[in-house]
């Protein structure tokens, strides 16, 4: 009887086991040279994107703060003396001519005594002229004829202050404005000093009042201009002349009031309106542009991908790490990092790395060959 070997079996599947692996490794390493042979043979991964040249471009760095338009003219009207009221010719919105009676107080009693006045002036304008001719053939002393003097003066002063009072209960325009709201009605009694409407006058010009930093204030001068938006952003600024700042900065902000006139009130929005307002700072400086979907943001800074040829001529995208400041309308500003004429990846940058293949799409409606420049 054959004795059974345990070494034979076991060297038996150790090199079933090896054997097995090598096949596989060569499967393996062959499937491996298939798919390199086979993307030798793909062409490379290109990105589609548009392009634009970066040009040099004059920028004057501003600061924006909110303004405040304001009349030239404006008052709260209000009542100096209490009454009843007997005539309202309060319309909001309508524009008033200066001296047009806006609101009449009843006078009747000021204007019964009023007359009560004008004959006692007459009656002691008549009793003085008999005293100094009574006084000429010494019927009467010098005293009685200065009493009667005064008493003609007092006649005289009364009827000047019932005269005044009356006039003060005679509300008028001041000057040519528009009324505001009002809720005043004949009959109704108004205690002094009561609110009646407001009247923002209608002139040429309006004004912006804004307050500044003072760094910003310290380089501001009377005649200086700066620009009003009115609106979104897109929209066209107004330009203002500085007519004013203010003779101290407030020790709680730092900032400093200014105040600026736009000519052609007709431009600018309603009095009480809120505005921005972009002050210059400092002096005009050269910068480059590009369009703002070339700046993009990341971790390490801001970037813009450069589109360069490669040593077979064709275009590539390579990362430029700039400095980025102001956006103005399409385009932003970058202060380093690109020179005039460099082109680079605007719509569809987003898609970039370094080093990729890039195909230039045309600017939509532009003229195929057309150089793409914003």
């Amino acid at each position: 009887m054959m004795r059974f070997r345990p070494w034979l079996g076991s060297s038996l599947l150790i090199l079933t086991v090896l054997g097995t692996g090598g096949g596989l490794a060569a499967w393996k390493q062959a499937a491996l040279a298939d798919s390199a042979a086979a993307s030798a043979n793909q062409p490379e991964p290109m990105e589609t994107v548009t392009a634009a040249l970066a040009h040099e471009r004059e920028h004057l760095r501003t600061s924006t703060s909110i303004g405040t338009i304001l009349a030239l003219r404006s008052i709260t009207l209000r009542n100096e003396v209490p009454g009843t009221v007997r005539k309202v010719a309060l319309v909001p919105g309508q524009i008033v001519e200066a001296g047009e009676v806006l609101v009449a107080l009843d006078v009747a009693v000021e204007e019964a005594e009023l007359k009560a006045q004008e004959a006692q002036a007459a009656l002691a304008e008549t009793l003085l002229g008999r005293m100094q001719r009574a006084s000429q053939n010494r019927g009467a002393s010098e005293i009685e004829v200065d009493r009667a003097r005064m008493e003609r003066d007092v006649a005289l002063a009364t009827i000047v202050r019932t005269k005044a009072i009356i006039e003060r209960k005679t509300i008028r325009a001041p000057f040519r404005a528009r009324v505001g709201l009002a809720d005043v009605h004949p009959g109704q009694y108004l205690n002094e000093g009561t609110e009646l409407t407001t009247l923002q006058g209608v002139d040429e010009a309006v004004h912006v009042d804004f307050t500044v930093a003072q760094p910003v204030a310290a380089g501001l001068r009377v005649g200086g201009t700066v620009e009003v938006v009115v609106g979104d952003a897109g929209s066209t600024p107004i330009s203002a002349t500085i007519v004013a700042i203010d003779a101290r900065v407030d020790p709680r902000t730092r900032n400093a009031a200014i105040r600026a006139r736009i000519d052609g009130a007709e431009r600018a929005p309603a009095p009480g309106a809120s505005v921005r307002v972009r002050v210059p700072v400092g002096s005009t400086r050269k910068a480059m542009a590009v369009p703002v979907s070339a700046l993009r943001r990341g971790p390490s800074g801001d970037h813009v991908f450069v589109i360069q040829p490669d040593d077979s001529g064709k275009p590539r995208a390579h990362q430029r790490m700039v400095r980025s400041g102001t956006v103005l309308g399409s385009e932003v500003l970058i202060h380093s990092g690109l020179s005039a004429g460099e082109q680079v990846a605007a719509s569809g940058s987003f898609k970039l790395r370094e080093g990729v293949l890039v195909a230039i799409a045309p600017e939509p409606g532009a003229s195929p060959g057309a150089e793409t420049r914003r």
